[in-house]
């Protein structure tokens, strides 16, 4: 089948419809709720699903945001039901949907996730993963609307057209897909597990080296002196409105060009400079870029070298500078810099009573750093280095693995979605058939496609309408139509912080 996807190119028994031809008058087809940080209580009883919770084909428990069951219902809230489809009008990746697993209390989501339960006779897994394959974001690109960060409206998902097997077929489907990918989940885990070993690998190094133990030709216990000492630290310029590039510009590193260990140079913008500025704040080979702040603890500090990769290139006042001095091998610098030690460090030393995590020169130079001789960083450079080629290789082999097994799941569900995956039986009933019942029944019930009410509303203005199901204070209950194996399948990764 092409992505065109015309009617005569659809496997035998297959229809074309959208989502809202698969609704019954009691299903639901609506976004989350507009629930403000005003709205939530961290004592609540009613769950808050957040973007972030809705994977590519697996749910994930990782925020612990709640409301009241009397704010929910003052909202408006629609509740989800175990099996849900949700999917996620913003990115990364937009469009990817999950099933809603349920929990032992009530829950609701947020308003840039869209809900969807199906008919009875629709099973709720083939929509999800067709929702995830090639072919549905193919179709969904035309729809897509923003420059900076795509996004997808409830209304422009509406329209994206959906080849629609026989239920029987749609049941086969998945069952073929649980197994190919529950292998493929499989193979995907032991790869983290192996990364995640040469993480810590990695770090075992670092530390190592700053305890002088990776080669013979360390003097140990390794001396260890104040930054400001032995480097000089200085900050960087503040963008305002006054420097817009125009006629003085140059190109200005932000924090956003400073992972941890190296530099992303893809996108470097320009700020304009005075008189004197240049020579001021300009880059020198060899200089560490610190990041003096981040909402993650772990990430405060984190540092990468300037080799002059840039000519006449400064940084901004987020980025601490630190140029070292005749002791220190800028490549030992950054190294011992990244290591375990230095970072917790800086950890103690960016924390503040007020939450708040960041750097400034003076703590930057408060900071300890081991400064063995010369010869000795340069043993232990080399000794460095030879682990560092192993981890290299380790890590290649490693993303090739991870885009293999993307390529995989591509292919597993393009093959699935194009009537490949499974043989098709002259005995299942028609899709056209099953979207004609649904149809009948919203007719019969004096009901349309469903809609949704506006979430933007002020509370007093909310009108329920029939599509939207209320929250309720009882525990979720697996709803009848959804096949065990819905719960089963998926993965979910519990990561709520316990309250």
């Amino acid at each position: 089948m092409s992505e065109g996807g015309s009617p005569s190119e659809l496997p035998k028994g297959w229809a074309l419809a959208t989502i809202g031809d698969l609704i019954e008058s009691s299903g639901v087809f609506t976004d989350g709720d507009w629930v403000e940080s005003k709205d939530q209580d961290p004592t609540g009883d009613v769950r808050l699903v957040q973007l972030a919770d809705v994977g590519d084909g697996w749910f994930r428990n990782r925020s612990n945001r709640s409301l009241t069951l009397d704010k929910s219902r003052e909202l408006n809230c629609t509740s989800l039901a175990p099996g849900d489809v949700l999917i996620a009008r913003m990115p990364d990746p937009l469009g990817r949907a999950c099933l809603y697993p349920g929990g032992n209390r009530p829950a609701v989501t947020v308003v840039d996730v869209c809900i969807v339960r199906p008919s009875g006779e629709v099973d709720p897994r083939w929509l999800m993963h067709f929702v995830n394959s090639p072919q549905f974001r193919e179709r969904m690109r035309p729809y897509e609307s923003g420059s900076t960060r795509k996004r997808i409206s409830r209304r422009n998902l509406a329209k994206v057209e959906l080849p629609v097997p026989p239920v029987e077929e749609q049941r086969r489907i998945v069952i073929a897909l649980d197994e190919q990918l529950s292998r493929l989940d499989a193979a995907v885990e032991a790869v983290e597990q192996s990364r995640a070993r040469s993480r810590q690998l990695w770090s075992s190094i670092l530390h190592q080296m700053t305890e002088g133990a990776l080669s013979r030709n360390v003097r140990r216990p390794v001396t260890w002196e104040r930054t400001g000492e032995v480097a000089a630290v200085q900050g960087g310029i503040q963008k305002q409105a006054r420097r817009r590039p125009v006629e003085n510009k140059f190109s200005f590193l932000r924090v956003a060009n400073v992972p941890r260990g190296r530099l992303t140079l893809e996108e470097v913008h320009e700020i304009e400079l005075f008189e004197g500025e240049l020579e001021r704040y300009r880059l020198e080979s060899g200089d560490l870029l610190v990041v003096e702040g981040n909402g993650s603890p772990d990430q405060i500090g984190r540092a990468a070298s300037w080799r002059g990769e840039i000519e006449n290139c400064v940084h901004q006042n987020h980025l601490i500078r630190v140029r070292p001095g005749m002791r220190l091998r800028p490549e030992f610098l950054e190294l011992a810099w990244n290591s375990p030690k230095v970072a917790q460090q800086l950890k103690k030393v960016a924390s503040s009573t007020s939450g708040l995590h960041t750097l400034s020169t003076a703590k930057v130079k408060s900071v300890e750093i081991p400064v063995p001789s010369i010869e000795e960083q340069d043993a232990l450079l080399d000794a460095v280095q030879q682990w560092r080629t192993k981890q290299l290789v380790a890590e290649a082999a490693q993303q090739a693995a991870f885009v293999r097994a993307a390529g995989l799941r591509r292919s597993l569900l393009a093959e699935a979605f194009a009537g490949r995956l499974v043989p098709q039986h002259s005995a299942d009933e028609h899709a056209d058939a099953l979207l004609a019942r649904i149809r009948a029944e919203r007719e019969s019930a004096g009901s349309t496609k469903p809609r949704r009410r506006s979430a933007r509303r002020a509370p007093a203005q909310r009108k329920r309408e029939p599509d939207a199901s209320p929250v309720s204070d009882a525990p979720p209950q697996l709803r009848a139509d959804v096949p065990a194996l819905a719960t089963a399948t998926q993965p979910t990764l519990d990561l709520e912080i316990p309250s």
